[in-house]
């Protein structure tokens, strides 16, 4: 197993998006930006595709111990870390194309409902189609 595959893993399990990645390699003094973190996670047939190296992946623990746990000055409970990125997840997922949420979408849809009181008129007959062939009856 590559330190690529564990650093997949980690990501995965831990629900973390690029941002937040970089923001934990900051919280040990190691910047790197989205697009050379984005090289990481890629196949490694793809021609962008770079080896973590052992460096990144030990900063990465280490700047993960201090999300989770916090310092010693100000300590965190990891459960309480770890539930308030499951509780984001579901808030961006529920965000559309648009960046609206979709639960205005469907407010706005319950208020704006008109009960159709004509009936539709049929504008153009009814026509059967043959495909150009015809029949022979």
């Amino acid at each position: 197993m590559t330190n690529n595959d564990i650093f997949k893993k980690l990501r995965v399990a831990l629900m973390l998006r690029d941002d937040q990645i970089v923001e934990i390699l900051e919280l040990v003094d190691f910047r790197i930006s989205k697009s050379e973190l984005g090289a990481f996670f890629r196949d490694e047939k793809h021609p962008n595709y770079v080896e973590c190296g052992d460096q990144v992946l030990r900063n990465f623990l280490n700047g993960l111990v201090i999300h989770l746990r916090g310092t010693k000055e100000n300590p965190k409970n990891p459960k309480e870390v770890l539930a308030k990125h499951k509780s984001e997840i579901p808030a961006k997922a529920k965000e559309s194309a648009t960046g609206e949420p979709k639960q205005a979408k469907t407010a706005f849809k319950k208020k704006t409902s008109f009960k159709k009181t004509t009936p539709k008129i049929q504008v153009v007959e009814k026509v059967k189609f043959n495909n150009g062939k015809n029949k022979k009856s």
